[in-house]
């Protein structure tokens, strides 16, 4: 299934289900900050979860482009060397404003992998935070996934929260086991190594709580839902891929890097092969930022810009 196909299929299956389909908002966030760009696709709705503005609508999916390249979430150095990080990068995601909460994220979520766009249902594990028994049971309960696949971790893992202040909460990976071909070859291996064999797709964040400066939680006026799924990883995954390098959103990329250079990819560990990942990587970064207002500078994002 080519990407474009999965960005059409999940905002569809959404709209179907009473979500507006909202457009991705820049990666300059607008009023904000405490980011320096947009890192999630829940950014552009910080507002309405803190009850702080009103939409009219309380269901909405998106398709998001987002950069982490700095701050809290920042994945630039280990792109190129892993199979799944990147500095720009689309989320799909569905939200709710107060309109449903754990059960109902979690049936659409598996709903749609399992019956949207057929992951294979032995191959999935799912984790949630240490102590959210709410949520192991109904994952169990609703999903019918054995209780040995249902993996508890703590806060590193399934605690979710947008940068050092604002929104957070509680979260639940799904995971896709890639098989031992794409693990680290470690005897402990399992559901929280960060080899690339247990893969998480979606995260399902149950927005309950709002984090200040000092660091303390309070809980938000009424609990809400955000979503994250990265493109580039389903993609990987439903076109038969260990790395979203060898995905449709990346080959063309990749190809025109060899074209220019003379340089073959091979897809391996080699620093050749890691370089043409992150060249490719960065040049849609780049490309994306500079679209949206950004120039190589000093200081604050334009510096950012400037080391990609």
């Amino acid at each position: 299934m080519k990407s474009a196909e999965i960005r059409k299929r999940f905002l569809a299956y959404f709209q179907k289900r009473g979500h507006t389909a909202v457009p991705s908002s820049g990666l300059v966030p607008k009023n904000d900050p405490t980011l320096l760009f947009t890192n999630a696709g829940m950014v552009q709705f910080k507002g309405v979860f803190l009850s702080e503005e009103t939409r009219d609508y309380t269901k909405a999916v998106s398709c998001q482009k987002c950069v982490r390249a700095g701050g809290k979430h920042n994945d630039l150095e280990n792109v190129g060397v892993t199979a799944r990080h990147h500095t720009f990068f689309e989320m799909l995601g569905n939200f709710s404003f107060g309109e449903y909460f754990k059960k109902d994220a979690i049936r659409y979520a598996w709903d749609f992998l399992i019956n949207e766009v057929n992951l294979p249902v032995d191959r999935l594990w799912v984790t949630v935070f240490e102590n959210d028994d709410e949520a192991a049971i109904i994952w169990k309960r609703e999903t019918g996934i054995p209780e040995n696949r249902i993996v508890r971790l703590g806060a590193k893992d399934n605690f979710w929260s947008m940068g050092d202040v604002g929104p957070c909460g509680p979260c639940s990976e799904i995971i896709i086991d890639q098989g031992p071909g794409a693990g680290c070859g470690r005897a402990g291996c399992a559901v929280g190594c960060d080899c690339d064999r247990f893969l998480e797709i979606w995260n399902l964040v149950f927005m309950q709580f709002n984090r200040s400066a000092s660091g303390s939680v309070t809980p938000l006026p009424r609990p809400c839902i955000d979503t994250g799924m990265g493109l580039e990883r389903l993609s990987a995954v439903l076109q038969g891929k260990l790395t979203n390098y060898d995905s449709d959103l990346f080959t063309p990329i990749i190809e025109a890097i060899e074209d220019l250079t003379a340089v073959k990819y091979a897809g391996g560990q080699n620093p050749l092969d890691v370089s043409i990942r992150a060249v490719a990587d960065h040049a849609r970064a780049i490309t994306f930022l500079i679209t949206d207002g950004v120039l190589p500078s000093n200081e604050g994002r334009g510096y950012v810009l400037r080391r990609i």
